[in-house]
């Protein structure tokens, strides 16, 4: 059966499309948590002056109290020391697969911070780094036939990363021995996922391999870091994948000024993928904040908008580590650089909201084909981006200043009718009586029905 969904271009017509049907068995899913859920990318090294499992478990229930459901840590398998940047090397250059970075602690500090966060009712998926190595991985020694070869017979540099080398996906045996390693992790571990760094580096066949043998051990959640608008076969495979196209066209934007409606096309092209799989919105991650700038430097006055779309638009909203202070600092990737935490987390009331909400009302469901979205239209389309979602008799109204300036608009839309409530100030508004609003640069409305 299929779903229609609805979304109004330029606030006047009509666009349709969509959803496949979703062929995988229920069994091969994660529950029903991941059509909820949101995801807190966690930086051990930088996350505390010790930099450890031990340490970073002590600000879970802070993260608990504000809302977080999912925790995604950095990799924490040991770091490759040939040819590392920086004194410390970069976590995505693994030395080992199936052992833990000493920095951070030992496996069964490890297993610990996973027991207590499921305690806590949190989930964890760790970061796997499946396309490359560093240079002194285990397997340069032990099987140095699973690597790919330059024609000088020497171990092939990843593009443009000269710490990294690149694994060979023809070799099967090296893909059953990363399966093996993967399934380690939740057997001795009982992690819950996945995050799937460079995602689309590796073979697709290899993810559908190994996503049904991993899950032989428990249902998993898979997020990718890939665009599926760019490689449309891996979303078949994993459950939620990055909106690359999305942040880099949003930070344009405001950059450059372009026109808010080549946002919302960009939407629609992400709605006509349809609700097998999620897409991740963020405005801030270890790549972005580390080498572009803070969500402050690419966003401006746009930032808070730009955080409540992340939270409300169909997909999974992602946060990084520090946002809730706000932190105003690009962190080093390769030093130490201790993120300067303070005792007010200014911002985590603001995220606690959304992601309640995104946890709570059914209009947010994430890939649920029950929920319809509709841009709304208004007398100021190029500065406003408004939009309704529908899942039965609930309903989320999102209204955000996408403009520099004030504005003063109405909504003329026919799909926003009766009374809702604001979630940010619990005031109650009935639009059968006006739906004009006076918004100040930076303003945003979140109202549920």
């Amino acid at each position: 059966m299929k779903k229609l969904i609805l979304l109004s271009l330029i606030g006047l017509g009509i666009v349709s499309c969509t959803t496949q049907k979703n062929t995988r068995k229920m069994t091969e899913l994660p529950k029903d948590w991941k059509y909820t859920t949101n995801i807190y990318e966690v930086n051990i090294r930088q996350y505390t002056k010790e930099g450890t499992f031990k340490a970073f478990a002590k600000e879970m229930p802070r993260l608990k109290a504000m809302g977080i459901k999912t925790l995604w840590l950095m990799p924490v398998t040991p770091i490759a020391q040939q040819n590392k940047k920086g004194s410390l090397g970069s976590p995505y250059a693994a030395a080992d697969y199936t052992s833990v970075n000493p920095e951070f602690g030992t496996l069964e500090d490890f297993k610990d911070m996973v027991n207590e966060a499921h305690r806590l009712g949190f989930k964890i998926i760790i970061d796997w780094v499946a396309n490359h190595t560093g240079w002194d991985h285990v397997w340069t020694q032990a099987h140095p036939e699973f690597y790919l070869k330059d024609p000088d017979g020497k171990f092939h540099i990843a593009s443009g990363m000269d710490d990294i080398i690149e694994l060979d996906y023809k070799n099967q045996e090296m893909r059953l021995e990363m399966i093996k390693a993967m399934k380690f992790w939740v057997q001795e571990t009982d992690i819950d996922g996945f995050r799937c760094d460079l995602a689309s580096w590796v073979e697709v066949d290899f993810w559908e391999q190994a996503r049904p043998e991993v899950e032989k051990v428990k249902p998993l959640f898979w997020l990718g870091e890939f665009d599926e608008l760019e490689s449309p076969e891996y979303g078949k495979v994993f459950d939620a994948s990055y909106s690359w196209k999305w942040m880099h066209k949003s930070a344009d934007y405001y950059k450059k000024n372009e026109p808010l409606q080549e946002l919302k096309d960009l939407l629609i092209q992400y709605s006509n993928i349809g609700d097998q799989s999620m897409r991740a919105w963020f405005t801030s991650n270890h790549d972005e904040n580390s080498w572009n700038g803070t969500e402050y430097e690419k966003y401006g006055v746009i930032t808070k908008p730009m955080a409540v779309f992340s939270a409300t638009w169909n997909g999974v909203p992602l946060v990084y580590s520090g946002q809730e202070l706000p932190n105003m600092k690009r962190l080093e990737f390769f030093e130490k650089d201790v993120i300067q935490w303070t005792n007010t987390y200014q911002v985590a009331d603001f995220y606690k909201i959304l992601l309640d909400l995104k946890a709570s009302n059914p209009a947010l469901r994430g890939s649920d084909a029950n929920v319809i979205t509709y841009f709304l239209n208004t007398t100021a389309n190029d500065k406003i981006l408004a939009y309704i979602r529908k899942n039965g008799k609930d309903e989320v109204l999102v209204v955000l200043n996408m403009s520099k300036e004030p504005v003063h608009f109405t909504i003329e839309d026919d799909h926003l009718s009766g009374t809702f409530k604001n979630v940010f100030d619990k005031t109650k508004r009935d639009f059968s009586n006006g739906k004009d609003f006076i918004f100040k640069i930076s303003d945003y409305a979140v109202f549920e029905k």
